[in-house]
């Protein structure tokens, strides 16, 4: 190697390398272990034996492992929230109170419509067990089928047939109208479980579509399930024909049912109840409405300062087959909130003082990406039938209602209806109760899509309700307070009262602590960084400052190596493919016919040494042989000092 490029080559390897400058990786890594801050990897390098290096590269891979480890742990727990419970003792507004008979409809004013309905109804009962629902209830011996239906051509048993399985018997069923035996094709769904009976029989009724290709059976493990199940939905059929306002006046008036009413220690009456209309519940009232002018509140707890009403029930007007227990129904909810009357009501006897105390819990959930919480349901892809505020419950029942429209075309009665859609009946729909059936079954097993569509409002309030029960009116105080409540009704009740007619209901908040339940984020981006600050600083005894340098060597000057010699040796290869053919070069001659090996007399010149071609017609003069006797010494000067001299030879 030339002296100048030994030169080079050792002020190069002296001088520092720095990031892309760098030579090669292996140079670059070496660079950075150098000049970084984090120990472990100087470690590395500037330790002396292979031990005690492998050590500290293990010590260093584990480091940056339980790094990431960590950092990843924090960033997936990022999104958790923190739940703080509040408890606030102020004056709390009353809620709204929705109070309906279990009965829905006067008997006496629908009757008529039902007429066809029951007789057939009860001459089933008489088939089945011996009895209609007026005589003894002794279970006598079955009358002969063809005595039971002489003379009678029932019109709800050709539509939905009602059958008798026997014991071990899946695939042939004994019919009620005919007494013959007749095979059953379908599936059975909602099969009896095993229930002692005194007959080991099962009864059911089949459903089938409109082209009677698809059939399904419909067990119950009780006659009176089973009885009950096929007059509601030969009720539904019928009264859903029926219009609107004449169903409101065949339902109980507030003047009616309301015989009294306290709140807050005051007085209150009908006109502060607010009509509410049910399809399966008839008139509904609801105490403290958003329609009313303003909305009640109250500053005590206790009995005396909620709402206390006495019911009129009157048992007499039940309708035998439709309901099998007396009372009302009540449930407590928000004013701009849709009374579920048949999900979440609560039952209050006849003859009993029901005083029901509330806990007030608010509750505010954090939305996305926290939970799958909605704001106000304008996010969820179902459209709200319900002039309500959104809820989950609002809608799980819209999303049924909207696909019943869809795949049966029409709507099923107990709901509202969406728009453009009527409610099914026999002569517009004769086999909508198979749809209906098959729907339902599909929703309660999630088939639908409607769970995974409805997500639950991320602000609600729920009222915790304790229940207690009373006797009432008492032993001592029933001839009086019935003769004054008789005498008080006197327009609206043309009848003695008794205590099976009267339900007292009490519904107050026990005391005014209001309970919040608010969520928030549990972390923050500075918590965050400050998390990530302290893992780095714990492993690797690193900062912000060295993340940075990591992404600067790692990611920008590795990248930028290379690049830089993929694109000298794309540019070698571009060069070489643009260069013309060389030709063939003969071989060079080795060894002792290598002329650069043939003794030259003249010394080597300047020329010579780099090979330059002579010049033309030029001869180059050899170079003499030296003159030995040149390099005889020469004195250095002139007279010799005697001191210094040479004695001669002798």
């Amino acid at each position: 190697m030339a002296p100048g490029e030994k030169i080079k080559a050792k002020i190069k390897k002296n001088l520092p390398v720095r990031g892309p400058q760098a030579p090669t990786m292996k140079e670059l890594m070496r660079w950075y272990c150098l000049n970084t801050n984090t120990h472990g990897c100087r470690r590395i390098v500037v330790s002396r034996g292979r031990l005690r290096r492998l050590l500290w590269i293990l010590f260093t891979l584990t480091a940056v492992a339980l790094i990431f480890w960590q950092c990843a742990l924090l960033v997936l727990s990022f999104y958790t929230v923190s739940v703080s419970i509040k408890v606030h003792f102020q004056k709390l507004d009353f809620p709204a109170i929705t109070i309906c008979n279990i009965n829905p409809y006067k008997y006496s004013a629908v009757r008529p419509l039902l007429a066809d309905l029951e007789q057939e109804t009860r001459a089933a009962l008489k088939t089945l067990y011996g009895f209609s629902e007026i005589e003894s209830r002794t279970r006598r011996e079955a009358e002969p089928w063809s005595r039971a239906w002489e003379g009678t051509q029932p019109r709800f048993l050709n539509l939905i047939p009602l059958l008798i399985f026997k014991e071990g018997e899946t695939s042939r069923a004994t019919d009620f109208f005919s007494g013959r035996k007749r095979k059953v094709s379908g599936s059975i769904i909602h099969k009896a479980s095993d229930v002692v009976h005194e007959s080991k029989e099962v009864v059911g009724f089949q459903l089938c579509s409109n082209d009677t290709s698809h059939c399904a059976v419909y067990t119950f493990s009780s006659g009176v399930n089973a009885i009950q199940e096929w007059y509601k939905l030969h009720y539904m059929n019928i009264m859903a024909q029926v219009p609107l306002e004449k169903r409101i006046d065949m339902s109980y008036s507030a003047q009616e049912l309301l015989v009294t009413c306290f709140f807050d220690g005051m007085s209150c009456d009908a006109s502060n109840f607010t009509l509410f209309h049910h399809p399966m519940y008839g008139n509904c009232y609801t105490f403290n409405n958003k329609q009313n002018e303003t909305i009640h509140s109250t500053s005590m707890g206790g009995s005396e300062y909620g709402l206390q009403v006495i019911l009129y029930i009157n048992e007499e007007e039940y309708n035998p087959f439709l309901v099998s227990s007396t009372g009302a129904k009540v449930i407590v909810h928000r004013q701009d909130e849709y009374p579920f009357i048949e999900d979440v009501g609560t039952e209050i006897e006849t003859g009993t003082a029901t005083s029901i105390g509330m806990h007030l819990t608010e509750s505010f959930k954090l939305s996305e990406p926290y939970s799958q919480c909605t704001e106000d349901g304008s996010d969820v892809p179902i459209k709200n039938i319900y002039n309500a505020v959104y809820s989950l419950q609002i809608c799980l029942h819209s999303c049924f209602q909207t696909k019943m429209v869809e795949k049966c075309g029409c709507a099923q009665y107990s709901q509202p209806l969406p728009p453009g859609a009527s409610y099914c009946n026999y002569q517009q729909h004769p086999n909508w109760m198979y749809c209906y059936y098959e729907l339902q079954q599909a929703f309660v097993q999630e088939q639908l899509g409607c769970q995974s569509v409805c997500r639950e409002a991320c602000s609600f309030k729920e009222w915790t309700l304790t229940t207690s029960l009373a006797q009432w009116p008492s032993l001592v105080s029933e001839k009086w307070l019935l003769r004054v409540l008789t005498w008080d009704q006197g327009q609206q009740i043309k009848k003695k009262l008794n205590k099976t007619d009267l339900a007292k209901l009490l519904i107050f908040y026990k005391d005014l602590n209001q309970r919040s339940i608010v969520e928030s984020p549990a972390n923050t981006v500075e918590v965050l960084l400050s998390n990530f600050g302290g893992q780095l600083g714990l492993w690797m005894s690193c900062s912000v400052v060295c993340v940075i340098e990591i992404i600067e060597v790692f990611f920008i000057d590795s990248l930028f190596i290379i690049a830089r010699r993929q694109w000298q040796k794309t540019k070698t290869w571009w060069s070489q493919r643009q260069a013309p053919p060389c030709p063939e070069v003969p071989p060079s001659p080795r060894g002792q016919d290598n002329p650069v090996l043939e003794i030259d007399d003249d010394l080597p010149t300047f020329t010579s040494a780099l090979r330059l071609p002579p010049a033309l017609g030029a001869q180059v003069p050899g170079t003499p042989p030296p003159r030995y006797n040149t390099l005889r010494l020469e004195k250095a000067f002139s007279n010799q000092l005697t001191d210094t001299q040479v004695p001669a030879e002798s």
